[in-house]
């Protein structure tokens, strides 16, 4: 619809990442981010006496990985800095969480969706498969923990 800024359903490809709480702090562009979102654990519970069904009881709120994938970055990334003196060090150095906020965007860059991340730290950064038959970029992976999330926008 011409005109219409707020187009619905919105693209899934006009993303960013910022770390930490400032907008500047937006660190590159990511290909895939993936793992946002809570989820109740429940345990089973089988009812003494009635055999139709079993009951769902809620015991927690979890969340998944969150993952991030880019084109390999160079090593002044505050990300590559960060997935360094996190897991390079062999936890010789105190864990630093950090905050984040994923905005998916318009065409002309404005957030039509956000969401926080709480307390958030890598846990794993690979690098995915170099094949010399495929004309690829070569890709980051970084996985990271995080404490919660919630939907700002």
């Amino acid at each position: 619809m011409a005109g219409d800024t707020a187009a619905y359903p919105p693209v899934a490809f006009h993303f960013a990442v910022a770390f930490g709480t400032q907008s500047q702090n937006v660190d590159a562009s990511f290909r895939e981010v993936s793992g946002i979102g809570p989820e109740i654990e429940t345990e089973p519970l089988i009812e003494g006496g009635e055999n139709r069904y079993v009951l769902q009881l809620p015991k927690a709120v979890k969340h998944p990985r969150l993952v991030l994938k880019r084109g390999i970055a160079p090593r002044n990334s505050p990300l590559v800095q960060w997935c360094q003196q996190t897991l390079e060090q062999g936890l010789s150095q105190p864990l630093a969480p950090k905050s984040m906020n994923v905005f998916l965007l318009d065409q002309d860059a404005k957030p039509l969706a956000a969401w926080f991340i709480a307390n958030a730290y890598p846990v794993k950064w690979e690098i995915e498969g170099f094949d010399a038959t495929k004309n690829a970029v070569a890709v980051e992976r970084v996985e990271l923990v995080y404490a919660f999330s919630k939907r700002d926008r």
